[in-house]
This record gives structure tokens, sequence and C-alpha cells, in this order.
């Protein structure tokens, strides 16, 4: 039988620090998905109890907006300085929208999740200066930074969920086939509209609703009735 080594005699365990405990949460979504970072397995993974993660999270949700603020560090906010606001702002929501596509459950967990950290806050930071550039009044920018996320969110959500989904081609054509064979007595309008409405390319989609809400926070008063 081995001999039993004497807990004294045992490496210690590095200190639990809440940055810590995040870099083995993103670690662990990363190999086992987020569904997978629960408190009791992070805890399994650090080798220590619940409890002791407690006193830096305070439950689950609270470590998945961590581990999504984390990950808000990948985005890329050096747009170039020489184009136009609205083509660094698109680039900005690109970056973020890539960041979320690539960890499709974190994506849709951004749906509801709040996260608080520098890294979201620096993402806002650089939205409101672009707005602030394209000449948007502050209430109508600090408004719009909400309207502009959500839109790229849920675009991402989407996307990724696709990617996930085996059937998705199959989904897809079979709503080409049915928009194409709508019948032009009950439903005139989509079946005229058939192509249109699954034309342009994702990046084509995206930077034109880009623009639309763009131009829609431009022109509206929040104080507008």
């Amino acid at each position: 039988m081995p001999t039993p080594q004497s807990r004294r005699e045992r490496p210690a365990k590095p200190a639990l620090t809440r940055d810590g405990i995040i870099d083995a949460a993103v670690l662990l979504m990363e190999q086992e998905g987020l569904q997978r970072v629960t408190m009791r397995r992070l805890a399994q993974a650090l080798d220590t109890g619940p409890a002791s993660l407690y006193v830096y999270v305070a439950n689950t949700a609270e470590l998945h907006a961590a581990i999504l603020d984390r990950l808000l560090g990948r985005v890329d906010l050096s747009a170039d300085p020489g184009a136009d606001w609205r083509e660094r702002l698109d680039s900005v929501l690109a970056s973020y929208e890539q960041v979320l596509f690539a960890h499709p459950a974190l994506a849709q967990a951004a749906l509801t999740a709040r996260p608080a950290g520098e890294n979201y806050l620096a993402l806002v930071e650089s939205l409101l200066a672009l707005l602030n550039e394209g000449g948007v009044p502050d209430r109508q920018a600090a408004w719009g930074v909400d309207i502009l996320l959500q839109r790229s969110t849920a675009s991402a959500a989407e996307h990724s969920a696709r990617r996930e989904d085996s059937n998705a081609e199959r989904d897809w054509i079979q709503l080409r086939q049915a928009l194409a064979t709508a019948s032009p007595d009950t439903l005139p309008h989509v079946r005229a509209q058939a192509d249109n409405l699954v034309s342009g390319t994702p990046t084509e989609r995206r930077r034109w609703s880009i623009e639309t809400l763009l131009n829609g926070i431009l022109a509206t008063d929040p104080h507008a009735r």
C-alpha cells in the first residue's frame, strides 16, 4: 500500500481569486461547454468546495456574466481610424458578433446576461465615442447602444444556433420552397417577395440593419411623441 502523505507535505493549492476563478471557468467552458459550467463543476475543477466560490461569485448567472465579460476582451475595438465613423462602428459590432458566434451557448446566454465588467464597459465606451463622433445626441446615443448590442447579440445567437443544428440546412431549403410556392391568392406579398425575403449575404444584411438602426437613432428623439 502507498505510504500516506501528510497534508503538510502536499504542495499548497494556489489561493483562490476572482480572476483565477473566471480563468478556470472560461477554460472549462471551452473544454466542456457553457452548460457544464456550474458552481459545483467549477469547484471540482479547482479542487475546492462550492462554498469557497460563493465568496467571489454570487451564483451561476453571475459566473456566466463574468465569463461573457472576459471574452468581450477579445472584441477588436481598434477600428481603422481613417474610416468613416459608421464603418468603424460596424467593424466593432462585427467583431462582437464573431466573439459570440465562436461560443454558441454563450451567444444564447448573452441575450439575458448582464455583464458589468471592464471589458463590457470598454465596448460601451467605444460605441458611445463613435456615436458621439457621428453627432448623435447623448440620450439617443445611450439608448442606441442598447439597441445595437441587442441586435448584434440576437444575430450571433441565431446564427450560432443554426450552426449547431444538424437540420439547419434542411430547414432553410424548406423555407425557400415554402416562400416560392406560397399561394398568390392568399399570400400575394409573400409570393412576390419570395426571393427578396432570403436574399443578401449575412454581411450585407448586418450592414443594412446597422445602417437602418443608426438612421433611426439619429432621427428619433426619445422625448418626441
